[in-house]
Parts: structure tokens; C-alpha cells; sequence
């Protein structure tokens, strides 16, 4: 019920985004893209210096990031995201324990955990924004096209 009512808030705010939809698409793509990286306490910071620095819609990044970055996704992402780094960088296995998943907690751990974290974070981040662009567009334009008599 609680992921059903935060879908509906999302949507309707979706709709509601001013500007060209490539524009609104890409600005959820930034949001998706910084929603993915591990980079929890920094994400609204981080959102709003890409929108500003590639002149993209700032309330869509931060719609993409909070529907992508959830309690539900992010010890997935996290856990993910390590061992992918873990691997690329041949990196042992390090065994360690989350309670709290932010960035200040990640980097007590020191960079056996960090490192093949963020790295794994950025790689991954491209196989979700890319697709929420496309997606997002197509939804936009084809919502858009609805509304319109």
C-alpha cells in the first residue's frame, strides 16, 4: 500500500514537470544516475550542481533519485555495487556489517569497503539512467500528446 501511494505522488508530480520533455527526461536520468551511487547524504547536493552545471530540470532529478533510491533498493545497490567493484578492482572480500547506510558510516569502514563501493556505484549508475531517459521521454511525450486535443 505504502510503495502504491508513493507511486500515485510520484506520477502526479511527474505529469505536472514543466519544460521540453528531453529536458525533463534527462533531468530524471541526473536523478537516477546520482540515486544509484552510494553517495546517500550527498545526493541533493550532487543533483543540483548536474542540473545546474548541464542546465537540466532540478525537481525531475530529484523525483528519478527518490524513486530510485529507497530502503527497499538501496542495501541491493549497496551490496551490489561492492562486489561488482570488489571484483574489477580484484579486491579480497572484506567482511563487515551496515546498520546505517550513508556515506559517513560506509567511509568508517576505510577504502577496502569504500572504494570497490563507489566504484562499483558509478558503473552501475549508467545501466539506470539510460533507460530512465528513453523511458521517461516516451512517457512524457506520449502523456503529453494525451492531454492534448
Amino acid at each position: 500500500m505504502i510503495l502504491k501511494k508513493r507511486f500515485r505522488n510520484f506520477y502526479e508530480r511527474f505529469i505536472s514537470l514543466q519544460g521540453e520533455p528531453a529536458q525533463v527526461a534527462a533531468g530524471l536520468a541526473i536523478g537516477v544516475f546520482v540515486g544509484v551511487t552510494p553517495t546517500i547524504p550527498f545526493h541533493t547536493a550532487i543533483i543540483v550542481l548536474l542540473c545546474l552545471l548541464f542546465r537540466q530540470n532540478i525537481t525531475a532529478a530529484y523525483l528519478g533519485s527518490l524513486i530510485i533510491s529507497n530502503p527497499l533498493t538501496v542495501p541491493l545497490f549497496y551490496l551490489s555495487q561492492y562486489e561488482l567493484g570488489r571484483f574489477l578492482l580484484g579486491m579480497e572480500h572484506c567482511r563487515f556489517e551496515l546498520t546505517n547506510y550513508t556515506l559517513r558510516n560506509i567511509a568508517a569502514l576505510g577504502w577496502e569497503i569504500l572504494l570497490p563501493l563507489l566504484t562499483g556505484g558509478i558503473l552501475m549508475a549508467p545501466f539506470f539512467a539510460v533507460p530512465a531517459y528513453f523511458i521517461a521521454r516516451r512517457l512524457i511525450t506520449a502523456i503529453r500528446n494525451r492531454r492534448t486535443p
